[in-house]
């Protein structure tokens, strides 16, 4: 038995305020910076590496590989590579990740309709 499934058969449940908790490393992957904005991307659909570097404003590639790669490691994304000249690769969110998605949006959602109040004041 794994750490994780150790921890899951103790509590039950994630609790992202415990330092051991597994529920903590996803919830970063998912609210730093550019992990929340790729999600934003790929809500929309099925996307390549360089539409998503297009999207994402001010990623770098690097940058880009290592989140993609995070985000596919935790559940919420598929990579799909197809054997062509050049290399074609695809990113899709799994049913576990469109439902992330879902709640990410409505936060974004939120704050650019709340900005210019935020701001006036």
């Amino acid at each position: 038995m794994n750490d994780i499934q150790r921890y899951l058969q103790q509590h039950g449940r994630g609790n992202v305020l415990s330092d051991k908790c597994p529920s903590r490393v996803i919830l970063g992957h998912l609210t730093c910076r550019w992990g929340l904005l790729v999600m934003l991307v790929l809500g929309q659909g099925t996307k390549r590496f360089s539409e998503l570097r297009r999207e994402v404003q001010g990623i770098s590639e690097r940058m880009l590989a290592q989140t993609l790669q995070n985000l596919e490691q935790d559940g919420m994304l598929i990579r799909k590579s197809f054997d062509t000249v050049p290399p074609h690769v695809e990113y899709t969110l799994t049913t576990w990740g469109e439902q992330a998605f879902e709640k990410m949006a409505a936060l974004v959602e939120w704050l650019e309709t709340s900005l210019p109040e935020m701001l006036a004041e």
